[in-house]
């Protein structure tokens, strides 16, 4: 349907344009960070945003190699249930366990619509689909992450 350069170059092209509209919102913390590649500071947990031809994604992954720490991070997350969706303003899909697009195993909290990242005219929703959830993503870890500290 769409060649891999194109598909590249359109990804790229949305990325940036992200980036660049992000720029000037502040972050919950004064460390420095960046909105595409949020860093937690946990190792093997990430806050992750993807666009493909089908849809977009929001999520909070955890891909640690032994599955009893990963269900430990997951059960954290868990006790944080509330505390998240509050700061999200809704619920989102929790999966325990299940594989990422490269069959390695995770647990993940996400959200989903339809969309389409090779169609300039879906870019808006992209980007108010992504922004007030990784703000809120943001500011939930502000608070939360101190409870992460003992998986760094």
């Amino acid at each position: 349907m769409y060649a891999r350069e194109e598909v590249k170059k359109t990804k790229e092209a949305f990325w940036t344009a992200y980036g660049q509209y992000m720029r000037s919102v502040p972050f919950a913390d004064p460390e420095k960070q960046s909105w595409i590649n949020y860093k937690t500071g946990v190792k093997h947990l990430f806050f992750r945003m993807e666009a493909t031809n089908d849809f977009a994604r929001i999520s909070i992954e955890m891909d640690h190699p032994d599955s009893s720490i990963r269900d430990l991070i997951y059960a954290q997350f868990i006790e944080y249930r509330s505390l998240l969706h509050a700061e999200l303003g809704e619920e989102w899909n929790w999966i325990a366990n299940t594989n990422d697009r490269y069959d390695k195993e995770i647990a993940c909290i996400q959200t989903i619509i339809k969309a389409n990242i090779m169609e300039k005219n879906d870019w808006p929703t992209l980007i108010s689909f992504f922004k007030p959830r990784i703000i809120a993503l943001d500011s939930f870890w502000s608070s939360a992450k101190y409870a992460f500290e003992l998986f760094k």
